[in-house]
């Protein structure tokens, strides 16, 4: 064991330029995924049964097969169809895909939490569906989801590392082929570890920051009147109690 050797290897440019694309790929397979996962919850909302079914099918899909069959599979039998996508691409199409069908169904949850009284005394009071959604659903929405969405980015950067199966240069590949090399696997996997949990510590600041920005306690003043949000659960409790 060498700790000489793990800094070494934690601060050369090999590790570093995995760690960095490691983190390319968590990134825009997590945007892509949000993005499908938010127009796929929105068509379960739909009254047309063929988009229904085609959200239950690709629903049902991506979350009944391993992430690594679908990254191997977009990896090497799309070819056979005459689509040729480098590892990269088909890393971050299968990654997106799969992350995709369970934000949905966390942000179907989100939106669904919000009680449908408050959409109506939201109309009520003259505002637009659009301003309903924004002012209204969305808020308080995003208080709901954050939490597990912010356990599914944490988990997205560790399966990123699957991607090494089909020789993407990300972390995991680069501290393999080191440890490989030079047969230091402590070293380099150590090294390899502490990138992760640097990363992971960033995803986890960053949620932590964002639950305390959008929490509505969070700096509110006593003498300040109570949000539309909070007038608008008032009216719909006291409807319900009627």
């Amino acid at each position: 064991m060498s700790l000489e050797l793990v800094f070494d290897y934690l601060f050369s440019r090999t590790f570093f330029d995995g760690a960095v694309l490691t983190l390319l790929i968590t990134v825009t397979s997590l945007f892509f995924g949000i993005l499908a996962g938010l127009v796929v919850a929105l068509l379960q909302e739909t009254k047309i049964r063929t988009l229904q079914g085609v959200t239950l099918v690709y629903l049902w899909l991506f979350r009944g097969t391993p992430v690594l069959f679908q990254i191997i599979f977009i990896y090497n039998v799309l070819p056979t169809f005459g689509i040729r996508l480098s590892a990269f691409l088909s890393a971050v199409i299968a990654l997106s895909l799969n992350e995709g069908a369970y934000m949905a169904e966390i942000l179907r949850s989100g939106l669904q939490a919000v009680k449908t009284g408050q959409r109506t005394a939201g109309l009520a009071l003259g505002m637009t569906k659009a301003k309903v959604m924004r002012y209204i659903v969305i808020p308080q929405a995003a208080r709901i989801v954050l939490p597990p969405m912010g356990n599914q980015m944490i988990g997205m950067l560790k399966t990123s590392a699957l991607v090494s199966v089909i020789a993407v240069e990300e972390l995991l590949l680069v501290a393999n082929q080191t440890a490989s090399a030079s047969f230091r696997y402590f070293e380099a996997l150590t090294a390899a570890g502490i990138y992760y949990l640097a990363l992971t510590t960033i995803f986890m600041a960053g949620q932590f920051l964002l639950e305390r920005s959008l929490d509505p306690k969070r700096g509110r003043r006593k003498s300040a009147p109570a949000p539309l949000i909070e007038r608008l659960t008032q009216m719909t409790e006291t409807a319900e109690t009627r």
